[in-house]
């Protein structure tokens, strides 16, 4: 029982630490959050397989997934710190300290940290280290007080028969033994489930209500986006085709996949928000928010995807964006002519290295977007601003949060994802997906069934999509209209299915006639390839 207690002692010495650090971290604007520092050096650290895991088991939910896995890691190890510390003192506060160094060198370590950036760890750590002293002394002077009590026998309960019972017998005993265990457990368990809600309630408390939080909450909601300059082409009725369960042509923004290295969204307030563009150009260049929204801005509809995407998979969208062309900002600095990379920095540290000449390109609308689907920014993807690159992947160009390009060389510098094993440049690949039938379903035998999904290769464009049926002939699919290059097509097949279990593939040619490879490859280093398949039962 004693080692049970210890354990649970370990813990609420855990939870303390973290509800005294963010509690600290909200007087420096939500900056040193442990758990957000040691989360980013995990995932820093992590080897690229890893990565390649959490996304492919978990998706956009990846995140909350590493949460979980720290947070089972910091109850055991809390709980193992507090039974060591009952048992041979102070080695579970050695624990502790331990935790709270390496907690230290993750969060100062962390780029764009600030000389008081360590302060939530060393008060949580002091927190820590006292809640757990103090409350082991309690539990080892309740343990003290049940060993110590005297247990009354039967023989001295019932005494013989004609006897009177003496003060040391019989229910007086047993009665002095309650009454010297019940101060010493009460006394413990008040003042552990009372630091345990006030940690639980402090540390939530905390985490929701830092200043800068709310500062740039409320400042997205007082946006009004300007009009575009320039407006993107109605999306043609014919765009969207009539079959259920088919990916929508424009992604709602809350339904938009998110993978991105931030633990913690970052809250940026517009009004504090600039733009640098410095490195190899003739002068640099910043802007601020209000003049970036003084630019003439202008839309575009524009198909995104992630290069961890698997074959069939769903972190692909498209919404239509509102932003400035990075080539106008480029041309005002200068670019010198043996660059031929921006290094784009966000305010949490990430980087990418996106081909200078793609950005210059007047064939590509590579925007410093400010809105997604008529709204500013989702504060998970970008707001206030961030950087959309029609025919790359979000690796090497859609920094998020963004606040720096730095014009240099491929020979100079590299994206956070490219000593990682990933390429250096990450052109989208030509992809299909059958979005219905489901893999494993049941469809009608004799009746036309709608095999239908999406097919892209931004920036270059899909002019045709075939199926095929258990390695027969291919089939010409209907393809819907076409927003733009830059977009996602849906196709459409009607099938009449046998009975019995059939294998359906799809391929897609692109608008310069690559037809879409069968050699299957894993996302790593530069996407996955190879035709979708799912397999249905006709009844």
């Amino acid at each position: 029982m004693w080692k049970t207690w210890a354990a649970v002692v370990g813990v609420i010495a855990a939870v303390v630490f973290l509800a005294a650090a963010e509690l600290v971290a909200v007087f420096l604007g939500g900056a040193g959050s442990p758990l957000v520092g040691v989360g980013g050096a995990v995932i820093d650290l992590a080897p690229r397989g890893a990565k390649d895991l959490m996304v492919t088991l978990f998706g956009t939910g990846d995140k909350v997934a590493l949460f979980v896995l720290m947070v089972v890691l910091v109850v055991a190890i809390s709980a193992g710190a507090g039974v060591l510390e009952r048992r041979r003192p102070p080695l579970g506060a050695i624990v502790f300290a331990i935790g709270g160094v390496l907690s230290l060198l993750a969060v100062t370590t962390r780029s764009g940290s600030g000389s008081l950036d360590g302060a939530p760890t060393v008060v949580g750590v002091a927190a820590a280290i006292v809640v757990l002293r103090v409350l082991l002394a309690r539990l080892r002077r309740w343990e003290a007080a049940e060993d110590t009590r005297v247990v009354p026998t039967a023989r001295d309960v019932a005494g013989p028969p004609d006897a009177t019972p003496t003060p040391a017998q019989g229910s007086g005993s047993g009665s002095t033994a309650a009454h010297s265990t019940g101060p010493a457990r009460r006394a413990f368990l008040v003042w552990g489930v009372t630091t345990a809600a006030l940690a639980v309630v402090v540390g939530g408390a905390s985490r929701l209500g830092t200043a800068t939080m709310q500062a740039a909450v409320a400042a997205r909601r007082a946006i009004r986006l300007p009009s575009p300059a320039t407006v993107a082409p109605a999306v043609p009725a014919g765009a969207s085709l009539d079959v259920d369960g088919i990916t929508p042509v424009i992604t709602p923004n809350d339904a938009f996949y998110r993978i991105d290295t931030a633990l913690r969204v970052p809250q940026v307030d517009p009004a504090t928000w600039k733009l640098r563009i410095h490195g190899a150009v003739d002068r640099e260049v910043e802007v601020t928010w209000d003049e970036l929204l003084a630019l003439p801005l202008e839309e575009h509809v524009a198909t995104m995807s992630c290069v961890s995407n698997e074959v069939g998979g769903d972190l692909i969208g498209t919404a239509k964006w509102l932003g400035y062309p990075i080539r106008e900002l480029l041309a005002k600095a200068g670019p010198h002519g043996s660059a031929d990379m921006v290094l784009s920095t966000s305010v949490d540290g990430f980087t990418a290295g996106t081909p200078l000449d793609v950005l210059q390109d007047r064939g590509t609308a590579a925007l410093l977007a400010v809105g997604m689907n008529g709204e500013p920014l989702p504060p998970e993807h970008g707001f206030p601003v961030r950087m959309v690159v029609p025919g790359l992947f979000g690796y090497v160009s859609a920094t998020k949060w963004v606040t720096d390009l730095e014009v240099t060389r491929f020979a100079d510098a590299q994206g956070y994802w490219t000593p990682r094993g990933w390429s250096e440049r990450g052109p989208v690949k030509l992809e299909s997906r059958i979005d219905v039938p489901r893999g494993g379903s049941t469809v009608r035998a004799g009746s036309t069934v709608a095999v239908a999904g999406v097919a892209w290769q931004p920036h270059t464009g899909v002019k045709g999509v075939q199926v095929r049926v258990d390695d027969g002939a291919w089939q010409d699919a209907t393809l819907a209209d076409s927003i733009s290059a830059d977009t996602w097509r849906q196709w459409v097949w009607r099938w009449t299915p046998t009975k019995g279990s059939h294998r359906l593939q799809v391929r897609a040619t692109s608008a310069d006639g690559e037809v879409q490879t069968s050699v299957e490859r894993p996302p790593a280093p530069n996407g996955a390839t190879g035709w979708h398949e799912v397999t249905v039962t006709a009844s």
